[in-house]
């Protein structure tokens, strides 16, 4: 059944996800809401959605709103800001979190929304711009069964697979992990491609060698010719690494455990950030690693 379904933070991401919930599934989207006016605006014009200044208004045009931040703060501010949030009038309403945020900021959010009235997921995603316009995410979830069950059939229609994780802040760790060991694997595959240029080997013999080896990963395949050929057009920043690696940071202080590998690679990240590479890709964490390039 479609529903009317709403967006704040129409990025690359948000945007595509609402393109293909319209276009090809048959909901429609009625509302956008974006720091970025102008992104906002041409989608909004592009769906025939309102492009709405107000958050109060993007929660009264829709059944479903689906939020994708760029982090904890930015998540406050469209839930708890004076005067104007998100859970103005928010009862019987739908919010589908699916930032790469803390546990804690989704656990705050979801007892704020049922405190209104509001039913409030998780929505963590590990994929790509591609994967979000063609309804093909991976979605870790994060909520109580019984809400998981009835957004099932909209959680399909954008996802080729997800998995629920457990309560709400659930799948905001298990999604932290994830981005911890990928880029750790990016920094090392970094370092490994650097080395090898440094000693003259043939990087595409090196390359193969590793994917038949146990140096073999999935990073192998997405970023290795980017580091190669120094194309960085960011699909997931530096910055949003570092972010990430932060979040896993923070959870095994928490924890109590030292994470020495994922320290290191966080700092890595946070020097991109601090020498103004910080809008690369991830995959150009190699300018840092490899002979004559911006780290030598």
């Amino acid at each position: 059944m479609s529903q009317k379904v709403a967006f704040v933070g129409v990025g690359r991401m948000g945007a595509n996800m609402a393109r293909h919930l319209q276009l090809d599934c048959g909901h429609k989207v009625t509302a956008v809401y974006d720091i970025n006016t102008r992104a906002a605006g041409e989608l909004a014009e592009e769906l025939g959605a309102a492009n709405c200044g107000k958050l109060a208004d993007v929660t009264a045009a829709a059944d479903v709103i689906i939020t994708v931040v760029t982090n904890d703060d930015a998540m406050r501010a469209v839930y708890f800001a004076d005067g104007d949030n998100l859970l103005q009038g928010a009862k019987g309403k739908t919010f589908i979190n699916c930032a790469t945020l803390s546990p804690g900021i989704h656990r705050e959010v979801y007892e704020s929304g049922k405190a209104a009235g509001a039913d409030v997921l998780e929505g963590a995603m590990a994929s790509s711009i591609s994967h979000a316009r063609e309804g093909k995410l991976y979605l870790m979830i994060g909520a109580e069964q019984a809400v998981f069950d009835k957004n099932r059939a909209l959680l399909d229609d954008l996802s080729l697979n997800l998995r629920l994780c457990g309560e709400v802040g659930e799948a905001a760790k298990v999604k932290a992990l994830v981005n911890m060991v990928m880029n750790i694997n990016t920094a090392g595959l970094a370092e490994g491609l650097g080395l090898a240029s440094a000693l003259g080997l043939d990087l595409k013999m090196i390359c193969e060698i590793f994917s038949q080896t146990g140096a073999n990963s999935r990073v192998l395949e997405t970023d290795a010719g980017d580091m190669i050929a120094r194309e960085h057009d960011c699909w997931f920043s530096a910055e949003h690494a570092a972010k990430d690696s932060g979040i896993a940071q923070a959870l095994a202080k928490e924890a109590g455990l030292k994470l020495p590998v994922n320290d290191a690679t966080k700092a890595q990240y946070d020097r991109m950030t601090v020498e103004g590479l910080g809008g690369l890709d991830k995959s150009g964490i190699a300018e840092l690693t490899f002979p004559g390039r911006h780290g030598s």
